[in-house]
């Protein structure tokens, strides 16, 4: 771009040629008669003869303003040019900012100037009958939104106070609700660590949008828990970095150098952008103020283009998401969710809490439920209150658990608010998958066997396969869903064959669950996991299947239009068994055996021939209800209800943690028994109880294992050096989706493994392009120590074994639970292998990672005196060597 020196140059005594009339040196020169106007003060206060470049540029675009205000007189066609076009606020960050000039429509665009050749192809520019219209890219933010105080108590908060005024405000730009409303919740939720106050936060957004703007209401929550569809439903953005790097150059007029400089020094591609942003000087078209549906639809768009042509459509609609972004942080946060990397702490659980919240105090014009009075509220108790929270928290989790979509969750809540008939609006519902059960980790068979101790209970072989979820309707559809509710359907051909030949007489519709295994169509002989992930993802065609497979079913959730849910074990598996037919080598249910904790014995064979059988361990289950039989477990591995924690001060407040984790006397652990529910047979969605166990071969009293996701590495030393090594291991907060490190770990590799792990986390320092790496700490992951030589993208989890856990000076995981000063570390972590089979949201928590603690502190005390935390300090700078 020409400087404001260079400009003035041309004005300097040449003649302009006859065909560009009207341009800015058309301007100028009608100028030059009056010199008061090139010697009086500037924006702030500075001469414009002054020779601080800063000064200049602010006299140069009062200048500009002025010249543009004579054009419009000069205008007699009645074309007139939205002020906001023209205003050229700065926020302050722009005393830099230089002028570019548009010469008119008849003059071509330089190729040094971007951002004018973008402008001149779009239709705002194409109907601009020639006007001159400068854009600061510094505009100021919208100062309504940013002034509402979206942090505060929803007890306290009061929507109808500024939704007068946002709905005047929205009407100018259209009528819906901006995503400058959006985008001002995820700057207060990014800025706190409290769970307590990111969830008020979003449930007074929600209000709002309640209460003012239903219809942005579904949109809002895709947008802030960063996803378009629910799993089931294939919507993948398809964006590289490079599509937003190219946005980030075009929009912001910055070159590969300029944007490059900007990424190794933030890291982050929110921040990157927040930058970019401020560097920009003007656009050369008025931006339309982006809504939170039209940067939803926008995604969508994204999404389902395809064909010919279809990267540059992207390319564009993401251009046209920056350029319409109004300041730095709509900038940031269009970027963080276009690069799926929001990570705002609005993890599923914490969004559904918060729905629950701003359903039982706001409804949608219209409505006819009832909501709950605040002045009413604002009297109770902390127990009261939280117990009403709860109720409600635990209907809408149900609701999604067993129907996980928010496109029907959300617009049943606008209808009827938070009651029990919202279970059924949202129910099971074939070919929708419901989200699986889960079983909780058993250290050895004997805690097994004591955990269940007077109950029927049977044991199942836990097979080394793919757990899946079959659905069949009356017209004989079929749809098959992961663990993870993916679509997979077109991986099994083999299996959709299959149904027609399982269904027994009466057989309906059904919703099966089971694993799938790969094995020997002969002999029927198991094979292992890796086998089975050879096999193509999808559009696999029934005769190009080379690995064959075997369903062995263990639950039936769903008969003939009726749900199972709420049956016992024993009775769905009689179901089961009794009206599906076997076919040999393909479909068959697991291999099972019935006992009770007296039968321990029968119980260790068992679990010996699932290890001869190449199976992972057992699934222990409880076949019937009996609620009133007294639960004699030790300390819970899970965290107590959502609705308990809620009531309380996120984990990590000073003061907090010591009643919820100290193991000092017996006295204190009865508390935590008492508050666990019944072991139930019911099959409970979403869910990880102690109804279901698992005992896995790897699994021993003084064997434990960790899933963790490594995030960063340093460079080795000797012949390691040209690899990664240590390796930073952390656990995921599922309170507020960050990612807490834990410990380093260099023991348990391979050469080779080494050397596809680098090549996996490549720096780029001798291929010379970077691969799911970062220079800067991510902001969502929690690191205080040593800085490492690179950043990981959070991309995999790796199955960690260890000696103990000790406390940290250093790591920040778990800090609150079991102490207020510090986290917990692991001596001597092992890696032991990928889990192909998780993905990093299924890593383990650090919850369980300070249950796990707890577990370990009161052995301890049971069997030895405690002898004081020197020891632990001791044996955590022995980690840090290792």
């Amino acid at each position: 771009m020409s400087s404001p020196s260079k400009k003035r140059k041309l004005n300097s005594g040449k003649k302009l040629p006859a065909a560009q009339s009207k341009g800015l040196e058309y301007f100028f020169s009608r100028q030059k008669q009056s010199d008061a106007l090139e010697s009086s003060p500037g924006e702030d206060g500075a001469s414009s003869g002054a020779p601080s470049g800063a000064s200049t540029a602010l006299a140069d675009e009062e200048l500009a303003r002025k010249l543009q205000a004579e054009w419009d007189q000069e205008v007699a066609n009645g074309v007139s040019t939205a002020s906001g076009s023209r205003s050229l606020a700065s926020r302050g960050q722009h005393a830099e900012a230089t002028t570019e000039a548009l010469e008119g429509d008849s003059t071509p665009a330089s190729p040094s100037h971007p951002q004018q050749s973008a402008a001149e192809t779009t239709p705002e520019k194409q109907d601009a009958k020639k006007t001159l219209s400068l854009q600061s890219t510094g505009m100021a933010e919208d100062s309504i939104t940013a002034s509402i105080p979206l942090d505060e108590s929803p007890l306290i908060f009061e929507p109808s106070k500024y939704i007068k005024e946002l709905q005047d405000v929205w009407a100018s730009e259209g009528g819906d609700a901006s995503y400058a409303l959006l985008a001002r919740c995820f700057v207060l939720v990014s800025a706190t660590t409290s769970r307590i106050k990111i969830v008020d936060t979003l449930v007074n957004c929600l209000r709002i949008l309640i209460e003012s703007d239903p219809s942005s209401l579904l949109p809002a929550v895709w947008l802030a828990t960063n996803s378009i569809s629910p799993p089931y439903i294939s919507m993948e953005l398809g964006l590289g970095g490079s599509a937003i790097s190219k946005a980030l150059r075009q929009v912001c007029g910055l070159d590969n150098r300029s944007l490059k400089a900007i990424y190794d020094k933030y890291g982050d591609p929110g921040d990157v952008a927040f930058e970019a942003k401020k560097k920009q000087s003007f656009t050369l078209r008025k931006p339309k103020p982006l809504t939170i549906k039209g940067v939803y639809q926008s995604l969508v768009k994204i999404a389902t283009t395809r064909g010919q042509g279809s990267g540059e459509t992207k390319q564009r609609i993401v251009d046209r998401l920056l350029q319409d972004a109004r300041g730095g942080e709509e900038s940031r946060f269009i970027v963080r969710t276009v690069s799926q990397y929001l990570r705002i702490g609005a993890v599923k659980t914490t969004m559904l809490i918060a729905l629950s919240r701003a359903f039982l105090l706001s409804k949608a014009p219209g409505s006819e439920y009832g909501t709950r009075n605040v002045s009413e509220l604002s009297t109770l108790k902390k127990e009261e209150l939280a117990e009403i929270w709860s109720k409600a928290e635990e209907i809408v989790k149900a609701s999604f658990a067993r129907h996980p979509n928010y496109n029907d969750l959300v617009p049943a809540l606008l209808d009827i608010g938070v009651c029990e008939e919202l279970l059924l609006r949202c129910g099971l519902k074939l070919h929708v998958p419901l989200r699986p059960m889960l079983g909780s980790i058993t250290r050895d068979l004997s805690e097994m066997l004591t955990k269940l101790q007077g109950r029927d209970f049977a044991c199942e072989f836990k097979y080394d396969g793919q757990r899946a979820q079959v659905h069949c309707d009356e017209e004989g559809r079929v749809s098959i869903f992961s663990r993870h509710l993916e679509l997979m359907t077109g991986k099994y051909p083999d299996l959709v064959e299959l149904v027609p030949k399982i269904r027994g007489e009466g057989i309906g519709s059904f919703i099966m669950e089971g694993e799938v295994v790969a094995v020997d169509r002969e002999t029927g002989q198991l094979k292992n996991f890796q086998t089975l992930t050879n096999r193509a993802r999808k559009d696999v065609a029934l005769g190009d299947v080379k690995i064959d497979v075997c369903l062995f079913a263990f639950d039936l959730m769903y008969l003939n239009g009726q749900s199972l849910l709420g049956r016992p074990f024993r009775e769905r598996r009689e179901l089961l068994r009794s009206l599906f037919i076997e076919v040999a080598h393909h479909f068959t249910w697991v291999n099972s055996l019935d006992a009770t904790s007296g039968d321990s014995e029968a119980v260790l064979e068992f679990f010996k021939s699932a290890l001869e059988n190449k199976c992972e361990g057992i699934m222990v289950k409880i076949l019937d209800n009996m609620p009133d039989l007294p639960y004699v477990g030790g300390e819970p591995e899970q965290p107590p209800e959502d609705g308990e924690k809620l009531s309380l001060p996120k984990s990590r407040a000073k003061g907090k943690g010591k009643t919820k984790s100290s193991t000092k006397g017996d006295g204190e652990e009865k508390p935590a028994r008492s508050r666990r529910k019944p072991l139930l047979a019911t099959y409970e969605p979403d869910k990880r109880l102690d109804s279901w166990l698992k005992v896995k071969k790897d699994y021993n009293s003084s064997f434990d294992t960790l899933d963790m996701i490594p995030v960063a590495g340093w460079h080795g030393q000797g012949r390691k050096a040209k690899w990664w090594s240590p390796i930073l291991m952390a656990v995921r907060n599922e309170e507020s989706g960050t990612l807490e490190a834990v410990c380093k770990c260099m023991s348990g590799f391979t050469d080779a493994f080494y050397k596809a792990n680098k090549e996996r986390y490549d720096d780029g320092d001798e291929s010379g392009e970077p691969n799911n790496t970062k220079l800067q700490r991510p902001s969502f992951v929690e690191y205080y120590g040593p800085t490492p030589d690179v950043w990981f993208e959070p991309r995999e989890v790796w199955e960690m074994a260890f000696a103990d856990i000790t406390l940290s000076p250093v790591y920040t995981a778990a800090i609150g639970l079991v102490s207020d000063e510090r986290g917990l570390s692991l001596r001597f972590p092992r890696f032991l292998k990928k889990r192909e089979d998780k993905s990093i949201d299924e890593a383990s928590t650090s919850e369980f990672l300070a249950g796990l603690w707890r577990k370990q502190e009161a052995k301890a005390a049971a069997s030895t005196p405690k002898n004081g935390e020197a020891e632990m300090e001791d044996v955590q700078e022995g980690d840090e060597d290792e």
